[in-house]
């Protein structure tokens, strides 16, 4: 369990997490939802939030589903916690249709420019995405557990051709980071981790 702006019942927790066990997952486990959920206090003690218990449900459900090399993972997360506020926080008050749309926005990253989101939803995406501007090990971690979870899924070769497209695009854009709060702070840093990690794999 961790602290948040609405209390979940524990049975709801317990569903939640198991959820990220399965599968077994090298990166996309609840430690990420951790991470993420750390960039979330880092804005709510900056810019701010203003659907703040909205942000947080979908931080703790945007990789519930996730099977690699899948094309639903979000639409399936995004149902999943549509059922879960349905069944645990009925009462809540909770605007369900803007929890489903930022978790289904995790399904364009690298896809998307500053304009095409609002300014709430880029704070949310760059959470997700802060990684990429993490110091060098941390990041090298990162990549590698991807590496690992799609192992078995996907076959080696097409999974490097991939993985390199998608580093070389993100390397490519204008801007990686959507909102000027994580683009001030982590551009630089992504930019390094992504020519580094480009070069390991030619």
């Amino acid at each position: 369990m961790v602290d948040g702006p609405l209390a979940l019942p524990e049975a709801q927790w317990a569903e939640l997490e198991a959820a990220y066990r399965m599968p077994a997952r090298a990166y996309h486990h609840f430690g990420h939802v951790r991470e993420v959920l750390a960039h979330y206090d880092e804005v709510a003690r900056g810019p701010g939030w203003r659907q703040r218990r909205e942000v947080w449900l979908a931080v703790l459900y945007h990789d519930a589903v996730y099977v690699p090399g899948r094309g639903d993972n979000e639409a399936r997360s995004a149902e999943l916690a549509r059922e879960a506020v349905g069944r645990w926080l009925p009462e809540a008050g909770l605007d369900v249709a803007r929890i489903e749309k930022l978790i289904l926005l995790t399904a364009r990253h690298g896809a998307l420019a500053p304009g095409e989101v609002d300014h709430e939803a880029a704070l949310f995406l760059d959470c997700d995405m802060a990684i990429l501007g993490a110091p060098a090990e941390r990041f090298d971690a990162y990549d590698a557990a991807i590496a690992r979870e799609y192992r078995g899924h996907v076959p080696a070769v097409l999974y490097r051709v991939r993985r390199r497209a998608f580093l070389k695009g993100l390397l490519a854009r204008e801007r990686i980071f959507l909102s000027d709060f994580f683009h001030a702070r982590l551009d630089a840093q992504a930019r390094a981790n992504l020519r580094r990690a480009l070069s390991a794999k030619r």
